[in-house]
């Protein structure tokens, strides 16, 4: 995959992370020049850059993931969130999960383009697409190129039902196009709550909205019938567990129509990042929190297996489970899930096609 540099600009202050630990499939590393000027060791810019995929739609075979097929405009992610799941995919790429991760993002540029041609391939069969599950498709530089609202703009031309997941307000700029996909039940919007703290979410997620926006951007969406859900998620046992029962009835009085829950994850070199962060911020915590995690992860700090990841196993696990399904019926929310609709689905090339004969 061939990258090109595009844009370069002032970062505000705030990073999930200073570290820029090795990359696990590279042999050298890259240690820091600390004769450089402290402003750029400790507020790097954000660096963009073009990624010339070929293909933009993913698919898995996971029995545990909603959704067999999603789509990503952006590798890497500007909301700097520590406890990113994704990080260790910028390995891939020949970068850090660290502070690369949320510095270097690669844009999608012509994925509207790439995705109306996979839309209509003869070999498309129409079911609903996640809009994200690796990296935000709203993070800071969709407010300039606009390239998942140019997305949602060939999902409702074909028809087809996309699933968003995001956790910043910036969705409620596109409720135009997402009204008309509700329309036809082809769209749904889950904002994922981490925590109502302020503080904490500064540190955490700290280029994400604020945890009241995403709260009005649930409320936005259902005023305008959009379905919206919340997802609480990650959730943090130690740090942010005993909100639970909060966000789902502040989420419920957003208007939220569905709810879902997450445990933290820490695949690859994402556990000495977050342990790391934990000794920053929340030094009397961090025991208490990596003991927890390996009780739900069967004495590891992480465990990748089908409908473990995620979820936990055990007794916590167990009982967290039961604070969501207790707090949820309390909070008033049914779980009426997304179950899109690909009935309208129309494949708007044909019928040009057919005007020439």
């Amino acid at each position: 995959m061939g990258i090109e540099k595009t844009l370069r600009r002032k970062s505000a202050a705030g990073r999930g992370t200073t570290d820029n630990p090795v990359n696990r499939f590279e042999k050298i590393e890259y240690v820091q020049d600390t004769q450089e000027p402290l402003e750029e060791v400790f507020k790097p810019k954000t660096e963009y850059f073009y990624d010339n995929s070929k293909t933009v739609i993913s698919y898995n075979d996971s029995p545990d993931i909603y959704g067999k097929a999603s789509i990503n405009p952006y590798r890497g992610c500007e909301h700097g969130c520590i406890y990113c799941y994704a990080r260790p995919t910028h390995e891939y790429l020949s970068l850090s999960a660290g502070l690369d991760f949320e510095t270097k993002i690669l844009v999608k540029k012509d994925m509207a383009k790439l995705l109306r041609k996979e839309l209509a391939s003869k070999k498309w069969k129409p079911q609903t697409v996640l809009l994200s599950g690796n990296t935000d498709p709203y993070q800071p530089l969709e407010k300039h190129l606009k390239v998942s609202r140019k997305c949602l703009k060939v999902f409702r031309e074909f028809r087809n039902p996309v699933c968003v997941i995001t956790k910043n307000h910036l969705v409620t700029r596109d409720i135009d196009i997402l009204t008309e996909l509700a329309g036809l039940n082809a769209t749904f919007v889950f904002i994922s709550i981490t925590t109502l703290n302020n503080r904490l979410a500064t540190v955490m997620e700290p280029r994400t909205s604020k945890p009241a926006m995403r709260l009005n951007a649930i409320e936005q969406l259902t005023k305008a019938g959009i379905p919206a859900g919340v997802m609480v998620a990650p959730i943090i046992p130690g740090l942010t567990d005993q909100e639970m029962p909060q966000i789902l009835r502040k989420a419920s009085e957003a208007g939220a129509r569905s709810a879902g829950y997450v445990l933290l994850r820490l695949p690859f070199g994402l556990k000495e990042l977050f342990e790391g962060w934990l000794e920053r911020h929340f030094p009397d915590r961090k025991q208490k929190v990596l003991n927890r995690l390996t009780e739900l992860y069967g004495g590891k700090l992480y465990d990748s297996s089908f409908f473990v990841r995620g979820k936990g196993t055990g007794v916590m696990a167990e009982q967290i489970a039961q604070l969501f399904r207790v707090s949820r019926i309390k909070a008033g929310i049914k779980n009426r899930g997304a179950g899109l609709s690909t009935a309208h689905f129309v494949n708007p090339t044909i019928k040009q096609l057919s005007l020439f004969g």
